[in-house]
């Protein structure tokens, strides 16, 4: 693909290459474009969905993309947002192609076989922080062909190009704020699909947002802002809803303070600053790159939101994983070289929770344990997951269908060989393979894929999680607890993660 600095305006519409000529064809408002087709499911990639956001455009809203002339060549992604690289178990989240400010595209999944009737649609978000990742890094076509949906993966900016808010910028904000630029794009994403899925055969009355991590938090911050509406009609949250956000005002004066680093006294100065240059700035310490509760795009946190019923009353699934906790602490103790030990699990838990450090260690005893890393784990899994995510699903079902899962294959991640010393469990991030069917492991691991594909495709259709053969799926209080031994529902989901020590009387 070509980047949009090196196409041709012609007539105020935009030339572009000729695609290939096996390809499928299909007209969106903006042009022609041609994917590659497969055997079971279609591709188009790389399709523009706002305008580059370079120049004086960077940090402002998105616009919409122009118009192109000819036939878009769509077998081959767009760029990935600005991002450094990211050293994960699964690898580099950036995917494919090279790190530009002009990123903001979308890929689409469509069956390959022909359907009288408009299709669900599944919009992926992805995670990382709101620093790396891409939609491109995650392949969409055995969702679509096996859940026979039409599945649309996008980026969205990230860190300081992303959550950089400024006073500067509030002040020439129509809207009086700043700062949500990656949450604007996402909801850019979500106008492109109302407007342009029906030429894939999706239906732009039944949109389903999905999304992990980052992704999973701002499926959340989707649901409760007010430029959202409409946009869809069912949200999946994995592993990410309900973390506080801080005010707009906090984030103006950490992002004035960030710029004032950089020698750039306004934000005119910053936007003469390279993508390059703002990127190594954007690793100064102190500075968080998430949204802000802005009062326009984020009116309030999502916690209040959902406990006042301040949201779109649209269908709610949501979880996380039994071990989301030990991922963190793989990546800090074995993968960098060290174990963590009997002496050293009480520091890190003080380093963590301080005042609270032996409340903390009566309730997690290494005594309970296999090992401390083990313990640790289990720590941070239910204090900045469980808890938290089975919150949000309680107050979303003072309003609307909640349901909430616990994905617990304790060998989802064995294929990777990780060399560390402790079980890895089902971490954060372990069940989206499964979601997207792409696990090759044991017949009992490909069946429980297969069930939580049809679970989330047959949400997405339906409002509903169920799956022909599969236990039934029911409503919060409820917790689905998703392994390959056996799919049960439990009644002591709280207990279990000791939610009366997160949450108090909120559990």
């Amino acid at each position: 693909m070509l980047s949009g600095a090196l196409m041709l305006s012609v007539g105020g519409l935009t030339a572009v290459p000729a695609a290939a000529d096996d390809g499928p064809i299909v007209t969106t408002r903006y042009g022609k474009v041609q994917g590659k087709a497969g055997e079971a499911a279609n591709s188009y990639l790389g399709i523009p969905y706002a305008a580059p956001p370079v120049g004086e455009r960077r940090w402002r809203p998105p616009s919409p993309p122009a118009r192109w002339s000819g036939v878009r060549d769509a077998t081959e992604p767009g760029n990935p947002c600005m991002q450094h690289p990211s050293d994960t178990p699964w690898g580099d989240l950036t995917g494919p192609g090279t790190p530009s400010e002009d990123c903001l595209y979308l890929n689409v999944y469509t069956p390959a076989r022909r359907s009288l009737r408009k299709r669900p649609v599944m919009v992926w978000i992805h995670g990382g922080g709101f620093t790396v990742g891409s939609g491109a890094f995650y392949g969409g076509g055995t969702l679509a062909a096996k859940g026979d949906v039409v599945v649309v993966t996008l980026n969205y900016r990230l860190g300081a190009f992303g959550y950089f808010a400024h006073p500067d910028l509030t002040k020439e904000s129509p809207h009086g704020t700043s700062g949500n630029y990656g949450l604007l794009d996402q909801q850019a994403a979500l106008r492109w699909v109302r407007q342009n899925i029906a030429a894939f055969g999706g239906d732009p009355g039944n949109v389903t947002i999905f999304g992990e991590s980052a992704g999973g938090g701002s499926v959340c911050h989707n649901l409760i802002s007010p430029l959202s509406t409409g946009l869809f009609h069912r949200a999946i949250a994995q592993s990410g809803c309900g973390f506080p956000l801080p005010a707009r005002a906090d984030q103006e004066r950490s992002g004035a303070a960030w710029a004032e680093s950089l020698g750039c006294a306004d934000v005119a100065c910053l936007r003469g600053k390279s993508a390059e240059e703002v990127l190594n700035a954007s690793t100064a310490p102190n500075v968080r790159w998430v949204p802000n509760v802005d009062g326009k795009v984020l009116p309030r946190q999502v916690t209040e939101a959902l406990d006042r019923g301040l949201f779109h009353r649209v269908p709610v699934l949501q979880g996380t994983t039994a071990d989301e906790g030990r991922l963190t602490v793989a990546s800090t103790y074995d993968l960098a070289g060290r174990q963590l030990t009997a002496e050293g699990y009480p520091v890190a838990v003080r380093a963590v929770y301080g005042d609270r450090t032996d409340e903390i260690l009566a309730r997690y005893p290494l005594s309970d344990y296999g090992t401390p890393a083990e313990a640790l784990g289990a720590v941070f899994t239910d204090s900045q997951f469980s808890c938290s995510q089975s919150q949000t699903a309680r107050l979303a079902a003072k309003h609307t269908r909640s349901y909430q899962y616990e994905f617990a294959d304790r060998n989802a991640m064995d294929y990777l060989n990780l060399p560390i010393s402790f079980p890895i469990g089902a971490p954060h991030g372990s069940e989206i393979r499964y979601v997207f069917g792409d696990v090759s492991g044991t017949p009992a691991q490909k069946a429980l894929s297969d069930r939580m594909l049809k679970y989330w495709t047959n949400f997405a259709r339906t409002g509903v999680p169920y799956a022909l053969g599969a236990p039934r799926w029911e409503r919060f209080p409820k917790v689905q607890i998703l392994a390959p031994d056996a799919i049960a529902p439990s009644t002591t989901f709280p207990q279990d993660h000791k939610c009366d020590l997160w949450l108090g009387s909120a559990s």
